[in-house]
């Protein structure tokens, strides 16, 4: 019954912190695929950069001052981009850390557990042990009670019979007739 009880109570543990992990790594998940959208569109600016380096609107085939501020813009995009970026990167370590934190917690918690279930076990083994040492004890002086009794039997009897065959009772016997 009680190893019923402990598998029981460690299912529900586990099942309760396996939902919790469930949902911090797909929040983990969720911010990877953000990243992985802006460092997307990282890359599509750059090249829209190197084309905008490529671009000569002017007379002999310069650049002009207009293609200039076009890819300093975009140049700039990339800029704010790679800044949110990082902003993003920091919230994804920030959730790594804090998986990392719950591991350690809820190894923490379960080393613990795990230690008093093994010492409640300990302690129930002892006593288990203790009533079988009582038990046999008991046993053992009920079994010296019977051969006491017994021997007390055997020596009414023998003394009854001992009295019989000296005729120590038959004033006794002939009172009564």
């Amino acid at each position: 019954m009680i190893k019923n009880c402990l598998l029981l109570l460690f299912a529900g543990f586990f099942s309760l912190s396996a939902a919790a992990i469930r949902v911090d790594t797909s929040a983990y998940q969720v911010q990877r695929l953000k990243i992985n959208a802006l460092l997307a569109e990282r890359s599509a600016r750059f090249g829209q950069y190197d084309q905008s380096l490529d671009a000569r609107t002017g007379i002999f085939g310069f650049q002009t001052k207009r293609d200039i501020k076009n890819s300093n813009e975009i140049l700039r995009q990339i800029v704010l981009n790679d800044n949110n970026v990082f902003k993003e990167l920091k919230i994804l370590m920030d959730y790594k850390d804090q998986e990392v934190k719950n591991v350690i917690i809820s190894s923490n918690t379960s080393n613990g557990r795990i230690q008093a279930y093994m010492m409640s076990i300990k302690k129930l083994q002892d006593q288990n042990q203790n009533l079988r040492t009582e038990i046999k004890q008991i046993e053992r002086g009920e079994t010296f009670y019977y051969y006491v009794i017994g021997f007390l039997g055997f020596m009414i009897a023998g003394m009854v019979w001992f009295g019989y065959k000296k005729g120590l009772f038959n004033d006794l016997l002939k009172r009564d007739h």
